[in-house]
């Protein structure tokens, strides 16, 4: 395509959009649910030093949770602008599984945020706790909704079309679709491990700071417990989610593999790197590992899968991008596993929290789960073309009738605003994090705190940190 082509410039736009935003509401939905424990486990054991993390932690979920509702608006109002004819044609599915999260989770999470993060004073324990479960199950029931939408542009069923338009049939069908459960699952897990690296280097980077406290102790413990054993079954997930997509979307997982042509009787080889030549219909510069591909794709010495040349040329996915998104992500995945278990045998010795190299290797880790995220999506979703409604509805048939200079304009001034914007909630994010939990053990309400500052979020960090 042109490299002004309005298709591209539309799908860079959105992409760019959803790539700030699946940011935030990852790391949410790890927080959320990692408040929830450390309340409990306070509430249960009485320790000061779980109350201090939450009160440390609330804060930076706070700050990435408001980023996370600003960042998500604006998709919202793209879907009519830049994607009409999709909204047109879908919406009748799309738009009441959309206005479903907002009836359940949105509610959910806005009725007891207050209370989960103003009211530590001012209702009672168990009440409190209830809140920030209820922010927790919040979080989870908002990407159920938001992840039946997708996967059901993935893998469509329980509808029917009339007049041009999808008319929803069976809404059961339409929300528990073939890749959903799958779906589902993998991107949770994949915001606990995100979550787990970013709080594990926060506790690292101190340590290495040298405030070796009860509290950054307690943070690293927990997120290296929780790599240690949520990768392993991110990893088995993975695999039932690749079987599912092979069986139903099959021109994807041929792009991801590299994978061209099918030899009477050959194995699939594992291309660990090479360079997918679409115009070609090659993989150049191949770097295999015989039977393996068979091995992991249909757990057979000689299975094969359908070659990318069985499909007609216009119904290929890109190739060359995917193949290497994928392998970014595997790669990452790889390395969380290596970190986890190296964390397990440094517990073992007792050095944990003191061996150097390690520390750092895991601040250099905490971006890394948001990043594998990012090479995940990007994977499925370039992975889905040229269709936006897999089979259904092809994505150039799905753009509104904008002109090329529109869409540049418009997606240049995103670009401006969301790295301004955001680069900024990120920067006080990060400062919120280098100035680390307070360890007095006492309530956050105004009066009470030794510092005097408020316990608004906003308001948490200091204008100069040691």
């Amino acid at each position: 395509m042109h490299a002004l082509d309005p298709l591209l410039l539309a799908r860079l736009q959105f992409g760019f959009t959803v790539s700030f935003h699946i940011l935030f509401p990852a790391i949410t939905i790890g927080l959320a649910s990692y408040l929830a424990v450390l309340e409990g486990l306070w509430l249960a054991r009485g320790a000061p030093v779980f109350k201090d993390l939450y009160h440390f932690w609330s804060k930076l979920f706070a700050v990435n949770f408001a980023m996370g509702v600003v960042s998500g608006l604006v998709m919202s109002y793209e879907f009519g602008t830049n994607w009409s004819y999709f909204s047109t044609f879908a919406g009748g599915v799309t738009g009441p599984l959309l206005t479903y999260e907002v009836l359940t989770a949105f509610f959910l999470e806005a009725g007891f945020l207050g209370v989960m993060l103003f009211g530590w004073d001012k209702v009672g324990r168990g009440l409190h706790f209830f809140a920030t479960v209820m922010v927790a199950l919040g979080t989870l029931v908002s990407a159920t909704w938001i992840l039946a939408s997708n996967s059901w542009m993935q893998t469509p069923q329980g509808y029917r079309i009339a007049d041009g338009r999808v008319v929803p049939v069976d809404w059961l069908q339409i929300i528990f679709n073939p890749s959903f459960p799958y779906r589902l699952v993998h991107m949770g897990i994949a915001a606990f491990l995100a979550t787990a690296l970013f709080v594990g280097a926060v506790a690292a980077w101190h340590l290495l700071k040298g405030r070796d406290t009860p509290a950054i102790r307690t943070m690293m413990s927990m997120a290296m417990w929780m790599l240690l054993v949520v990768t392993p079954i991110q990893i088995l997930v993975g695999d039932l989610h690749g079987r599912n997509t092979l069986e139903h979307q099959p021109a994807k997982i041929a792009a991801i593999e590299g994978h061209w042509q099918n030899a009477p009787g050959a194995d699939v080889p594992l291309i660990l790197f090479g360079v997918p030549d679409m115009a070609a219909e090659t993989t150049r510069y191949a770097v295999e590992i015989p039977h393996a591909g068979s091995l992991i794709l249909t757990h057979s010495w000689n299975g094969q899968i359908p070659g990318l040349k069985e499909f007609p040329a216009e119904d290929r996915p890109n190739s060359t991008i995917i193949f290497w998104t994928f392998r970014v992500m595997v790669g990452l995945g790889t390395l969380m596993l290596l970190l986890a278990l190296v964390g397990l045998a440094l517990r073992a010795r007792g050095r944990l929290f003191a061996n150097r190299p390690f520390l750092t290797a895991t601040v250099a880790m905490g971006p890394t789960g948001l990043a594998a995220i990012l090479a995940g999506w990007m994977t499925t979703e370039i992975g889905r073309q040229p269709w936006v409604v897999y089979g259904v509805m092809r994505t150039r048939d799905a753009v509104s009738n904008h002109s090329a200079a529109t869409l540049s304009v418009s997606l240049l001034i995103f670009v401006v605003l969301y790295c301004g914007v955001f680069g900024t909630g990120i920067g006080y994010l990060l400062k919120l994090a280098a100035h680390g939990p307070d360890t007095q053990g006492v309530s956050p309400a105004d009066g009470d705190r030794p510092d005097k500052r408020p316990a608004r979020p906003l308001s948490a960090a200091p204008d100069m940190l040691s």
